[in-house]
């Protein structure tokens, strides 16, 4: 059976509602009252599920360490649909969070069959729009960064081909470069509580991207020494990985406790805090004391010319050194959601949810919620022809690219890796 996912491609339809059920994605909406406060993306519903969000939110709130982290594969020049995910992450660092990007050279160089040299260079221009967003952090190439190599080593003892192959679809054509990408990209989900200390960890993706994250926490989890779990009347540490010596030490680290044949029962102790006592221990004893990574995943911003936003559809993207002219043909060339004549635009009104154009102006052009809902009430209104909307929104888009490219060219020199 084929995956429902493929993270490779550029044109799939994907089933959302489906996709939530089949695996286990929740709805966004239920933790967004944890958060001290809700950033636009999530509160326009960009971002419209996740993975384990609720430890990020507690961390933010509690202002204790967490990590965020993602990747950018460098085929092609940077352009809008990039620009979601980069402001995901700079959003987190500013809520405290410590900052890490991975430039996936290795995947896009086996994957996409890219020279080195046009990943080094894809890589630093993907590099400057972060830096131009406000990113602080730590960034790497992956065919640069040893650490990363031998965490994957360590991650490749815990996956087996049969697992790729029901993830991804793998079979006997499939290039081992192919899968080692996939090995590197769990490790660089890692790689931020190896580099620093273990943390809860968010990664902003796309949701097509889902099948890394479902990878990564089962990895995660099968490198830990232990599980811990409540048995109601007490505190159950089973080993799983662990050294005699190690559970020996959660052993002694709690009078009264009993130990047997590979596993300690605790009473009278809360489960958070013998969760953070045994991953103490197993770092203690050489092991990584991994957190679960976590996940939000947010929607496509859609092409010019309807679908994904893609650079294999190059009338479907706005590149950020894109000459003038050719934006406003593109903007002006787009589809949109309005009606198929000037009379039944003026009596039923356009349908802005399906419209790439006020799309384009929800996910980046508009910050102000009310001006945003006043573009919206004069589409479905009726009031508003698609032929404005779209000077309207050209006018948006170049006023933001000359100001994106003038803090582009400002922060070139910070690219040093």
């Amino acid at each position: 059976m084929q995956p429902s996912i493929n993270p490779w491609s550029s044109g799939q339809s994907i089933d959302t509602k489906k996709l939530f059920e089949e695996f286990g994605i929740e709805p966004i909406g239920p933790v967004l009252g944890d958060l001290p406060e809700i950033p636009t993306f999530m509160r326009r519903g960009v971002v419209i599920g996740h993975r384990d969000y609720g430890q990020i939110a507690t961390a933010i709130r509690e202002k204790r360490p967490f990590h965020v982290l993602t990747g950018f594969m460098p085929s092609g020049h940077p352009h809008l649909g990039h620009l979601m995910v980069m402001k995901e992450v700079v959003w987190h660092i500013r809520q405290g969070g410590q900052g890490t990007i991975t430039i996936a050279d290795c995947e896009a160089h086996a994957v996409r069959g890219l020279s080195w040299e046009d990943c080094d260079k894809y890589g630093r221009e993907y590099l400057q729009c972060l830096y131009a967003l406000g990113f602080e952090g730590r960034t790497y190439f992956q065919s640069r960064n040893e650490v990363l190599k031998n965490l994957a080593f360590e991650a490749a003892t815990r996956v087996n081909f049969s697992d790729l192959s029901a993830i991804y679809g793998f079979g006997s054509e499939t290039a081992l470069a192919h899968a080692m990408s996939v090995i590197n990209q769990v490790a660089d989900i890692l790689d931020p509580q190896v580099e620093g200390v273990p943390a809860p960890t968010v990664v902003p993706v796309g949701i097509d991207q889902d099948p890394h994250i479902r990878l990564t926490r089962d990895v995660a989890r099968k490198l830990r020494f232990f599980t811990v779990e409540d048995r109601g009347d007490h505190v159950s540490v089973r080993s799983k990985n662990a050294p005699a010596a190690a559970l020996e030490a959660v052993h002694r680290t709690y009078k009264g406790s009993k130990k047997y044949e590979g596993h300690v029962d605790i009473r009278g102790v809360p489960l958070e805090e013998v969760k953070e006592r045994t991953r103490a221990v197993e770092i203690e004893h050489g092991g990584f004391g991994f957190f679960t990574p976590s996940a939000t995943y947010h929607q496509f911003m859609p092409g010019l010319q309807g679908g994904k936003m893609s650079s294999s559809v190059p009338e479907s993207i706005i590149g950020f050194h894109e000459p003038e002219a050719a934006v406003k043909k593109k903007v002006m060339g787009a589809v949109t959601g309005g009606r198929p004549t000037l009379e039944e635009q003026k009596a039923m009104g356009g349908e802005a949810d399906r419209c790439p154009v006020y799309l384009l102006n929800l996910f980046h052009l508009i910050e102000d919620d009310r001006e945003l809902q006043e573009l919206r009430d004069r589409c479905c209104g009726g009031e508003l022809t698609c032929g404005a909307c779209k000077k309207e929104t050209f006018a948006r888009v170049s006023e933001f690219l000359h100001d994106f490219s003038e803090r582009m060219d400002a922060v070139e020199h910070l690219v040093e890796v």
